[in-house]
């Protein structure tokens, strides 16, 4: 989120100096207005190219041994991981966002980092938590992981 925010208050610092060289530039009557929104359009097409192809990461499938699939993802994380069972999952009720926040307590995130990871609330987190130890009849989140591995459902 702190990313997201800085990344903002970045674009909008690049535009208030873009707007005030336009504005000297319009007084002194160097430039037509017309080449100034060509140029602010171009930059900011190019700034924002940039800034998606940095925000997207590339998962690699990597067939291993096992019968498993192994994902490699951002630096130094390895998950070995199943395609979940998705009809299961359908008939336990477990909802989409559920089924997101059951995969990354699965990581051992906090729910802090859940909630600033799906951008939801960290009671919202709480609350699907308690729904998915319901619905998987487990006592503790830890338990619930287990029991969703075990069901191939994470």
């Amino acid at each position: 989120m702190r990313n997201i925010v800085i990344t903002f208050g970045i674009i909008c610092l690049c535009s208030l100096v873009l707007f005030q060289m336009a504005k000297v530039a319009i007084i002194k009557d160097t430039l037509p207005v017309e080449v100034l929104v060509g140029v602010f359009s171009l930059l900011f097409l190019v700034i924002g190219i940039l800034y998606s192809r940095r925000q997207h990461v590339i998962v690699q499938h990597v067939p291993s041994d096992h019968e498993n699939t192994t994902l490699l993802a951002p630096p130094s994380v390895v998950i070995e991981t199943k395609p979940a069972d998705k009809t299961l999952i359908e008939q336990m009720g477990i909802s989409k966002r559920e089924h997101d926040v059951l995969c990354e307590a699965a990581l051992g995130l906090s729910n802090a980092e859940i909630a600033q990871k799906l951008f939801i609330s960290e009671s919202t987190v709480k609350t699907h938590i308690s729904n998915l130890l319901v619905k998987l009849n487990a006592r503790r989140r830890t338990e619930a992981v287990k029991i969703a591995k075990e069901l191939n459902i994470i």
